[in-house]
């Protein structure tokens, strides 16, 4: 499905004008029917949609893994989802619908601490800084971007949106969905890290994040505590370890 559109502009400059066409990338909403419910309305680009929905209650902390999934289907703008019964639904449900853009991003008392059992080569980490790009980011300058890659330095998932929270539930629930072990892979997105992004990723069990863009206190903040790794400033010279830098060796 085709997620850009060309709208026509005016280029306006010192010296005059003169007509240009200008790619742009195509926005949408959808429902998110979680067992018969309406949760939220999600604004997203035109692809995706199952994924994202999916991907979304796992880095929310609703649903853990595949086999809480039992049905995902998409129809008229809307996706349906009906997963195994999770504690607290109705009060999330109430938190959620009450204008919160993510019910847990803020939450700071999460009992979770991921261990150190994959480590990841500093090469194969800023080799893999290729995947953050893309034609249609270029094209655009509108779009975010979250990658999934293995400790080979494999590609395993990617997408975009203009999101780039969106564009992590994206890659998460293609993974979920495929029932691929998240905790072997790292996330790389294109996004600043405050504590709602980082959180995304622990909860999905992801062991490190690493971004071209600046950290957030609150993101390193919860980062440490959580012992995921987080990097930032990264390109495929460098980057900057803000938490467990001991997963990442030479």
């Amino acid at each position: 499905m085709e997620t850009v559109m060309e709208y026509a502009s005016v280029k306006i400059s010192r010296n005059g004008k003169e007509d240009a066409i200008d790619p742009v990338m195509i926005e949408q909403t959808i429902d998110l029917i979680i067992n018969g419910t309406k949760l939220s309305s999600i604004v997203t680009t035109p692809d995706l949609h199952k994924e994202l929905a999916v991907g979304y209650m796992v880095t929310e902390g609703a649903v853990k893994d595949r086999g809480d999934i039992e049905d995902v289907m998409e129809k008229n703008g809307q996706v349906f989802l009906k997963v195994r019964s999770f504690e607290h639904f109705d009060l999330w449900y109430e938190l959620r619908s009450s204008g919160c853009i993510g019910v847990n991003w803020e939450k700071r008392d999460e009992d979770v601490h991921l261990p150190v059992d994959q480590q990841f080569k500093v090469d194969v980490l800023l080799d893999s800084m290729k995947y953050l790009y893309d034609e249609t980011q270029d094209r655009t300058k509108g779009a975010h971007s979250a990658s999934l890659v293995d400790a080979e330095g494999r590609l395993k998932y990617k997408a975009l949106d203009i999101g780039r929270h969106n564009a992590i539930d994206k890659v998460v629930g293609m993974a979920t969905l495929n029932g691929d072990d998240l905790s072997k892979m790292f996330l790389i997105s294109s996004g600043r890290q405050p504590a709602g992004m980082v959180m995304k990723a622990v909860r999905a069990g992801i062991p490190l994040i690493m971004s071209k863009a600046a950290p957030i206190s609150s993101g390193i903040d919860s980062a440490r505590r959580t012992n995921i790794t987080l990097c930032c400033f990264a390109n495929t010279e460098k980057l900057k370890a803000f938490s467990a830098p001991e997963r990442i060796i030479i």
